[in-house]
């Protein structure tokens, strides 16, 4: 008999509204469908070490560069 799928784990994560507003800009015109999709790459980049095998949708990697650049920056990774 065939078990049912285990269903993901969803939380919230609380980032300040402007940075939210500064990401949702940033992500126009790109493939992220959604500041939470894009901060869910990010992270997930983050904690491979900065080492994903997968390219963003719609970004170069110059743009990639750029965005870890000013999440460094503004103090989100080091």
């Amino acid at each position: 008999m065939e078990q049912p799928t285990e269903r993901r784990r969803m939380v919230t994560l609380k980032i300040p509204g402007e940075l939210y507003d500064t990401l949702s800009e940033l992500i126009h015109g790109t493939g992220f469908r959604s500041v939470t999709e894009f901060a869910t790459y990010v992270l997930r980049d983050v904690a491979a070490g900065g080492k994903l095998d997968r390219k963003p949708p719609g970004l170069t990697e110059r743009e990639v560069e750029a965005i870890r650049q000013r999440l460094k920056a503004l103090g989100y990774i080091e």
